[in-house]
């Protein structure tokens, strides 16, 4: 019954107990026909799911044979390649067997053949040993022969022959050497005397020669009374502080000051100007105002110091080396002002190093300090290169400055270039006309070393020092000594001063050799 129909009927007969009963009829039918159509879909795709894994089934059999046939195909390739391999292993350890019996037999051949050498060779030494024999037997025969005709030994004909080539080398020695030194002057003192003429020339300094003694100018003679005191004690009391020696004479107007220390005569200058100007002047006194120089000069010195380096354009100088710099205006050299003398050495070394290329702060700096060793008073008994070289060490300066000042008088080897440069520049600012001055016994006492030293050499039969110590004539025996050695003790002689001697400039040696033959007519 349609479903339609039965709402209809339902509707009609309204509700009830047959309504009910036609509700709960028409209800279970509905459920049936919908149990019915879950179980024809359930059966549906049961029967889908059979057919589908059926399908899938088959599939996987058909994949899973065609890998096998793959894997198949693959052993069966890789089991070909390998029999390959094994193939030309087999054929390469067959040649390879071949090369080694071929070589066997190779080696079998030579060792035959070297068999057969050794025996040709031990015959063959036996017979040049024969031979050797025969001709040192000979040989002794015709030495003997040549002893008996020449009256020589064989030893006595080396001998000769060895002292023969000897004097032969020294002769082409001493050529060589002289060519060297013609060809290396040729080569180099051109431009050597052109940088030193120039640097010279664009350095312009000026030279006041120090003495020993000061002249203290007063007002009047009066004052000399009152520097005198009673029974001489003001003057005694200035003499015992300062280390200085008053000379109070017939001068008029004047005091003088002797000492050969010009520190210690500053400081006997400045006291007595300031006793002097004070008008107290009493051993008391007198002690408290040098006490009072002291202190101010060495601050003055201090000060001069830091000027100078700072006027040179040098910087980071130690404390106590810019002391040493400023305590050099009160020492002298010879005569020559230490500072004024240091100052030049160093302007010179900044010219020279810049017309060579090198380092211009270095060489200033090394010509500035090159002789603070001359103002310490650590050890008077070391060189004074030694001793201002030991100072610049201990202050960290560069260590080719420390060598540059130790080396300047050549009592260390030189390590740089700028060591040469500041000891050129030292002999420059020495050897100029005025510069310094030597006293007359030290300038005998070198002039007659120069000659005693040229004396000492073989064959010389005097020597002179002329012009004034700036050259050495030696004269040589013509019969012991030749041209080429006198070239040879010239450069030897001139050597030996460099090294044993200390002089300003330079000195020339000439070594005069002069053949004479002297007959009488009678």
């Amino acid at each position: 019954m349609d479903e339609k129909i039965l709402y209809a009927l339902i509707a009609c007969l309204g509700g009830g107990i047959v309504g009910t009963i036609i509700t709960v009829f028409v209800n279970g039918a509905r459920n049936k026909k919908e149990a019915d159509t879950a179980q024809a879909e359930k059966t549906k795709i049961l029967k889908d799911a059979e057919n589908e894994a059926t399908v899938l089934k088959k599939n996987r059999i058909l994949e899973a044979k065609e890998e096998i046939l793959k894997l198949k195909e693959e052993n069966e390739k890789e089991m070909v390649k390998r029999n390959s391999n094994v193939v030309q292993s087999e054929q390469r350890s067959k040649a390879l067997e071949q090369s080694v019996k071929q070589k066997m037999d190779n080696l079998s051949r030579k060792e035959a053949e070297l068999e057969k050498l050794k025996t040709d060779l031990t015959t063959q030494l036996e017979i040049n040993k024969a031979k050797h024999d025969d001709l040192q037997k000979h040989q002794s025969q015709q030495i003997k022969q040549l002893e008996v005709m020449a009256g020589l030994t064989a030893e006595q004909a080396k001998t000769q022959l060895i002292e023969r080539l000897k004097d032969e080398a020294r002769a082409q020695a001493a050529n060589s050497i002289k060519d060297i030194a013609d060809e290396a002057k040729l080569n180099a003192s051109k431009d050597a005397k052109k940088i030193i003429v120039q640097t010279i020339q664009r350095t312009a300094s000026e030279h006041a020669i120090e003495n020993s003694i000061s002249v203290f100018h007063i007002e009047s003679d009066e004052i000399k009374g009152r520097i005198i005191g009673r029974e001489g004690r003001n003057i005694r009391a200035l003499e015992a502080e300062t280390g200085v020696e008053f000379i109070v004479d017939d001068t008029p107007e004047a005091i003088i000051l002797s000492c050969f220390d010009p520190y210690r005569r500053e400081i006997a200058r400045l006291s007595l100007h300031r006793l002097v100007q004070d008008g107290r002047i009493h051993p008391a006194r007198v002690e408290e105002v040098v006490k009072k120089t002291k202190r101010d000069l060495e601050e003055e010195i201090a000060e001069l110091g830091k000027r100078t380096a700072i006027d040179l354009g040098i910087h980071g100088l130690h404390p106590d080396l810019i002391r040493l710099v400023g305590k050099m205006r009160y020492r002298s050299s010879y005569g020559q002002n230490l500072l004024q003398h240091s100052r030049e050495v160093a302007n010179l070394c900044a010219i020279m190093a810049a017309d060579l290329g090198l380092n211009v702060k270095l060489a200033k700096r090394a010509g500035l300090l090159h002789d603070i060793g001359k103002v310490s008073e650590e050890d008077p008994e070391m060189p004074h290169a030694l001793l201002g070289m030991k100072i610049a060490e201990r202050c960290k300066e560069n260590p080719i400055i420390c060598n540059a000042i130790g080396a300047h008088h050549d009592e260390i080897e030189m390590t740089d270039i700028i060591s040469p440069i500041v000891q050129a520049c030292d002999s420059i600012s020495g050897a100029r006309p005025g510069a310094r001055r030597e006293d007359t016994e030290q300038y005998l006492k070198r002039l007659g070393d120069l000659e005693k030293l040229a004396r000492s050499h073989n064959g010389v039969l005097n020597a002179y020092a002329i012009q004034a110590g700036r050259e050495l004539r030696v004269i040589v025996e013509a019969e012991r000594v030749s041209d080429a050695e006198s070239d040879v003790m010239s450069l030897n002689i001139a050597h030996k001063i460099q090294t044993d001697m200390t002089y300003p400039g330079q000195i020339k040696v000439t070594v005069i050799r002069e053949k004479r033959a002297v007959n009488y007519a009678k």
